[in-house]
């Protein structure tokens, strides 16, 4: 008799156990992090009922211990759990787990993988303006979140020459206003900024803003320097042209000055060549 009900017992144990880890676990587990904020995804199994709902859990690399999420302990499908309070410190090491639940029903956990908050968070864009001085650009970059100061960044800069596409690139350490020198006077540059770190080359960089050396030469003056060309063009030619006209002119009387005896002749045959008069 006491062996079945040892049996019993036995095989209620397991069936209790059965029925209490029956839900299936989530999946794909993971922290996203953009700018130092950090946030935790996962997704429902498909079989999940929807009833169910999700509880959260980290672990500090240093502490050795998981602690629930207070904010995150009853999470339904498709709700996702924002870790930036809890993520402290910016050079340790964390790990996530979620688990579902409902009543007398759980699941297995499902773990992320570790996860370092400087080097796994993406670098956001800075705000970038740009303006002329000359031969040079003057960039002012606007700091990231104050998370992101006691990282020692270095900046990129992306340099395009809007004219012909030329361009080049440097690299420097960050500072909230940069000038690009050695560049060519009146020309137009378009350059965008990313952030570097020694830990993190996760960036993304700012949109291209464009602006002038210095102020290009207005299209009033252009004109003017064409019209005084064209202008004096047109005086070379007049000029040119009297003085091949004088020079023919010249030409048709040297017989007589050649022949002084028959002047009177020559005299008269170019008038009546001239006025067309016949003798």
């Amino acid at each position: 008799m006491g062996g079945t009900m040892g049996l019993w017992t036995l095989l209620l144990l397991l069936l209790h156990l059965a029925v209490c880890v029956s839900l299936p676990a989530p999946a794909n587990v993971s922290i996203t992090s953009y700018n130092m904020e950090h946030i935790l995804r996962f997704w429902p199994d498909p079989r999940t009922p929807p009833d169910a709902r999700f509880t959260v859990q980290i672990h500090s690399t240093r502490k050795q211990r998981w602690k629930t999420v207070a904010e995150c302990a009853e999470l339904t499908a498709g709700q996702t759990c924002n870790l930036t309070s809890k993520l402290k410190d910016s050079f340790g090491l964390y790990v996530a787990q979620v688990q579902a639940f409902r009543t007398n029903q759980t699941s297995s956990w499902t773990t992320s993988n570790l996860f370092h908050p400087l080097a796994d968070t993406v670098l956001g864009p800075p705000e970038v303006s740009v303006s002329g001085c000359g031969n040079c650009l003057v960039l002012q970059i606007r700091d990231g979140p104050v998370q992101l100061k006691d990282l020692q960044r270095e900046m990129e800069l992306n340099v395009r020459r809007t004219r012909d596409g030329a361009e080049f690139r440097l690299e420097q350490p960050y500072q909230q206003e940069t000038v690009i020198s050695y560049l060519q006077p009146g020309v137009e540059y378009c350059v965008s900024v990313s952030f570097k770190s020694l830990i993190n080359r996760n960036s993304v960089p700012s949109a291209r803003r464009c602006a002038f050396t210095s102020p290009p030469p207005p299209q009033h003056s252009l004109f003017l320097v064409l019209g005084l060309l064209g202008a004096f063009t047109l005086l070379v030619v007049i000029v040119v042209g009297r003085f091949i006209f004088s020079s023919k002119v010249k030409n048709q009387h040297l017989p007589c000055m050649k022949f002084r005896s028959q002047s009177y002749t020559c005299l008269k045959s170019s008038l009546s060549e001239g006025d067309g008069v016949t003798t």
